[in-house]
């Protein structure tokens, strides 16, 4: 049962990595679509994009979270057990 319940875990943790690598690769692209124009104009109507600061916080948020899904389980435990002399 435990190996059952451990192997869900391990399934939702794969599927949330997917899950946020797509979003940090949009926000990838958002971070290099400001990088080569703040704003631009068409006609009379003008688009300005969100901060460039606000993208990269989002970026360094996402690329720490999937550190920390990819590498959870994976860390060796170890069990030391100590006897007392005398």
């Amino acid at each position: 049962m435990l190996n059952f319940i451990w192997r869900v875990i391990v399934e939702k943790n794969k599927e949330r990595i997917t899950f946020l690598k797509k979003r940090l690769e949009m926000y990838y692209e958002a971070e290099e679509k400001i990088l080569q124009g703040q704003s631009y104009t068409i006609g009379s109507r003008t688009l300005t994009r969100t901060s460039l600061a606000n993208v990269q916080s989002k970026i360094k948020e996402l690329e720490s979270e999937i550190s920390a899904l990819e590498t959870r389980g994976n860390s060796k435990r170890r069990s030391v057990r100590v006897v007392p002399l005398g």
